[in-house]
């Protein structure tokens, strides 16, 4: 099925499905034996109305970007300056994180895996769902019910006749019957119903799959940002120290006449615009804090011991690049939002079949007597069989309209796949630009960095010379962290971007085995 697909076949069906249901409402007299022959032939073979459910093709495209993503550029002597390469039509690894070589990462995603509640739930939804398709199939078998009735009654004496047949007016009466009906699937009534919660379980599961590939992510990246905030606040603590020294340079310059007043005030608002930098550091750090703690199925008060640093996570070199045409096969939004237009296919069946006749065939079988000691005795037994035949005549439109909107819910469902796909392109896309300027952009920082360390070097050097003041060694090293802070901000974009494409490509969840969802302990009553 292609995009422009969806519409035309949409409206064969609608076209289609109205004359069946004109000649099941409205039978002419010329049409009635012909009609009356189709039924009797439906009711031995059965069908299915409304349409037959085609998976979407893959759209036709070759790439993600207007030109192939090239190996990135590298940076000497710098956690995460290594080139990055991309290998077309690699898979994607189930544990992917793993190639960040981060024990405590590591173990942190597989207890997240075990304990967050998010994932619980989502696993939880899945497993009603699945209990709602077992229920479905329950149409498909006759319904068989048993009761006894037990009544004391009395007749008026002036009667005609008693009911009892020694004429007595005043009696108890015992009645066990079974019941069976039956529901012939003759339109696909259950069968489309069926098959619509199947697709909703379909869709529920990849949901459950998304919420698993999302969470190992954030796990990842909240890790990274931690990393990069932490080494963000040292860096900051280090400058306030330098302009506080500096501080106190200028007002004993400006004490013994060295210095104006201008040069102080400048530095005190200096230091009071670094110092400003770090409490918003510092929440940003207790907030990656308590979110890893949350994403670990903990409260933020138990939060794990693990600290993560830049140095020690191993940016990957050899990134795998899903073709296009296996995109939608990998994205678990893609493959929910399939389901759901899917469930929407069924649907348009359900709403077709519900303005057709429905056959219900009926028997009963059972005893009654007087007295419950002869409830079994020969003679008391009765049975009955039955068919009934209803297809509605009037229902004020109501049919009508809820077939059409079941059709305007297919439309509005493969547009939504469709939208959902361009998002997931798009994903990748912006993706492969991050990375690719990422790491222009760690080059550059690196290099500014290695500057600013020169330019200290010397400071420091002619300091110890006589050649340079203590307040340009102080400029230079507070030069040298600013560096330093653009310089982890320029490596944790790297990492996260590069988890973000792991994440973008579907996350490997094929590789991994899906978590076992046990069946609900069935009690011996259960129907």
């Amino acid at each position: 099925m292609t995009w422009g697909d969806v519409s035309a076949n949409t409206e064969i069906v609608s076209q289609e499905s109205a004359r069946v249901v004109r000649l099941a409402a409205h039978p002419s007299s010329s049409r009635r034996l012909p009609f009356i022959t189709i039924l009797a032939s439906l009711l031995v073979a059965g069908c299915t109305v409304g349409p037959d459910f085609k998976k979407p093709a893959a759209p036709d495209v070759s790439d993600y970007t207007a030109r192939p993503p090239a190996t990135t550029a590298s940076s000497a002597n710098v956690a995460g300056g290594e080139a990055q390469r991309f290998a077309k039509g690699g898979d994607i690894p189930a544990d992917w994180w793993t190639l960040f070589h981060s024990g405590p990462l590591n173990a942190l995603i597989e207890q997240s895996l075990n304990s967050n509640p998010d994932l619980k739930a989502a696993q939880a939804a899945l497993s009603v769902a699945r209990e709602n398709v077992l229920a479905g199939r329950g149409a498909y078998y006759p319904g068989v019910t048993a009761g006894v009735s037990a009544s004391r009654q009395q007749d008026p004496p002036g009667a005609l006749a008693p009911v009892p047949s020694n004429n007595a007016f005043l009696y108890n009466l015992f009645t066990p019957q079974v019941s069976v009906s039956y529901v012939p699937d003759v339109f696909g009534l259950n069968r489309r119903s069926v098959e619509s919660l199947k697709a909703q379980e379909q869709a529920v599961r990849f949901q459950a799959i998304a919420t698993q590939v999302t969470l190992t992510a954030n796990v990842v990246v909240a890790a990274i940002q931690q990393a990069s905030l932490q080494a963000q606040v040292e860096a900051t603590h280090q400058m306030i120290d330098i302009d506080t020294r500096m501080l106190g340079v200028l007002r004993y310059q400006f004490a013994k006449g060295y210095a104006g007043r201008l040069d102080v005030a400048a530095q005190e608002s200096q230091l009071a615009q670094v110092a400003a930098t770090l409490p918003p550091l510092l929440k940003q750090l207790a907030q990656q804090h308590d979110l890893l703690a949350v994403l670990a199925g903990r409260f933020p008060s138990q939060a794990p011991d693990e600290k993560f640093e830049l140095p020690s996570l191993q940016l990957p070199q050899d990134l795998p690049l899903s073709l296009p045409s296996a995109l939608v096969a990998q994205r678990p939004d893609v493959r929910q939002a399939e389901a759901n237009m899917h469930a929407a296919s069924a649907q348009v069946g359900v709403a077709i079949a519900n303005r057709l006749p429905n056959i219900l065939l009926t028997s009963n079988a059972g005893s009654t007597a007087l007295a419950i000691g002869q409830v079994f005795k020969a003679g008391t037994g009765f049975w009955s069989l039955g068919a009934d035949v209803a297809a509605p005549v009037f229902q004020g439109g109501t049919l009508l309209h809820q077939q059409r909107a079941a059709k305007a819910a297919y439309v509005q469902a493969a547009a939504q796949y469709r939208s959902t796909v361009l998002t997931a392109f798009q994903n990748v896309a912006d993706t492969l630009a991050a990375l690719e300027q990422d790491a222009e952009g760690l080059k550059a920082a690196a290099s500014a960095a290695d500057a600013a360390k020169v330019t200290l070097d010397l400071s420091q050097r002619q300091w110890k010379d006589g050649y340079a003041g203590y307040l340009s060694v102080l400029s230079a090293e507070q030069a040298y962290q600013q560096a330093r802070i653009n310089l982890v901000q320029a490596q944790a974009n790297r990492y996260v971007d590069t988890a973000a494409l792991y994440q973008a490509l579907g996350g490997g969840w094929w590789h991994r085995a899906e978590p076992a969802y046990p069946a609900p302990t069935r009690n011996a009553d259960e129907k």
